[in-house]
């Protein structure tokens, strides 16, 4: 098979330069610049697309021949977007979406996998609150038999599927808060046996640390929120996948129209071509302030896959290509003490800024239990282990050491 040039290259070297849209505009004209390429894609600010004649316009419409027509559609500059992911992806087979949010791109996926009325889900019981809360409360009102498995025991996840015969199963290759990892390659065989869609919520991972295609997923969702662009400054949303998925997510966009617009999507664009830099350095970040923080006494206990006492540091090693930018830790303040600790340890933070995202080039700290996993009840998030005193810590691009003095500054304050 002759693989496409551009796989051929590097991850890096994709990154910059997948995508985009280098063709030819020509103006005429006495006072006009003539023949140019523009070295970026350009926003195109369009709602629609006109063509030299309405023929044109009729295959376009139906399909016939490639083009735009109207922005629900797409745009080319969603399309950059989108290629560029698809190229990070490394599947030749597999399509990228872009959509407004990653909660609306994560709807869209769970409704490509004909979840309906009668159908079965089963999901990590450690998944992205909001997450949980979609399917409990959206698919589940609508007839879809939602059930949880904790996905890092394997034979349970095997238990359930042989008991469940689920229509799809979803994972998250890094869970939120705790950072454990899925063994994607184990679950994907035994989804793939049962006849299941295997769901991965990326946002974590991303494509620097896994893609998770290659291991067997089936369809991939990313908030491009988060890492994929990288400055806090738009909210978006992304579902890799193929065949059969993959016509089944084009549609439900451009009917539901969860799209993402020309401009999000040229930031994202723009953001993406440095998260190879980005995510080395917030690894790197990451392993120092884990290791920093695992030793301090009013630490109870570090989350961080590069640490030797984590429960998925070999698995880690086999299916990411890195430990990731994020770090959760415990204070010792625990009980009902925890909270009140954990907003004096944040409310202290003079560098890190206190936020419910992660992913940026700035460092983020959060309490879990009142953000991402609010919408649990206190004993689920007890059982979960999103405790009252948990921190969660979305490691920037700063130098380490001043991130350290203001950790260090405001431990000594509780």
């Amino acid at each position: 098979m002759n693989r496409d040039p551009e796989q051929q290259r590097r991850f890096e070297t994709r990154a910059v330069h997948s995508g985009e849209r280098r063709a030819r505009h020509k103006e005429t004209g006495t006072n006009g610049p003539g023949t140019f390429y523009p070295v970026s894609t350009p926003i195109y600010a369009s709602t629609t697309f006109s063509h030299p004649n309405i023929e044109t316009t009729d295959r376009v419409l139906g399909g016939e021949e490639p083009g735009y027509s109207y922005a629900r559609y797409d745009n080319p500059t969603v399309t950059a977007f989108e290629r560029a992911i698809t190229s990070l992806e490394g599947s030749e087979e597999a399509r990228a979406f872009a959509f407004g949010s990653g909660m609306a791109a994560m709807h869209a996926a769970l409704a490509a996998a004909e979840l309906t009325s009668g159908a079965t889900v089963l999901a990590a019981e450690q998944l992205y609150g909001s997450t949980a809360t979609l399917l409990v409360q959206v698919f589940g009102a609508a007839g879809v038999e939602v059930c949880f498995v904790d996905c890092y025991d394997l034979g349970a996840v095997e238990k359930r599927v042989r008991e469940k015969s689920p229509r799809a199963v979803v994972i998250e290759s890094i869970s939120n808060p705790l950072l454990r990892v899925s063994d994607v390659p184990a679950i994907a065989q035994i989804t793939q046996a049962a006849g299941a869609a295997l769901i991965v919520d990326n946002t974590f991972g991303t494509p620097y640390l896994q893609r998770p295609l290659d291991l067997g997923a089936n369809i991939v969702v990313h908030s491009a929120t988060k890492y994929l662009s990288g400055h806090g400054d738009i909210t978006a949303g992304l579902v890799v996948t193929g065949a059969p998925y993959d016509g089944a997510v084009e549609q439900l966009r451009k009917l539901v129209g969860g799209v993402i617009g020309p401009f999000e999507a040229w930031l994202a664009h723009r953001g993406l071509k440095t998260l190879p830099l980005r995510m080395s350095r917030q690894c790197e970040n990451a392993r120092e302030i884990a290791s920093w923080l695992n030793s301090h006494p009013k630490i109870a206990h570090v989350n961080h896959p590069s640490l030797k006492d984590h429960p998925d540091t070999e698995v880690a090693r086999r299916v990411l290509s890195d430990t990731g930018g994020l770090v959760s830790f415990e204070l010792a303040s625990g009980g009902a003490e925890g909270r009140e600790a954990a907003f004096a340890f944040l409310n202290s933070l003079e560098l890190c800024v206190k936020a419910p995202s992660l992913g940026d080039v700035y460092t983020l700290a959060i309490h879990p239990a009142t953000s991402s996993h609010r919408e649990l009840s206190p004993s689920r998030r007890e059982r979960l282990g999103v405790k009252e005193s948990l921190i969660r810590m979305s490691v920037g691009i700063e130098h380490p050491q001043d991130l350290i003095s203001d950790l260090e500054q405001a431990l000594e304050k509780i």
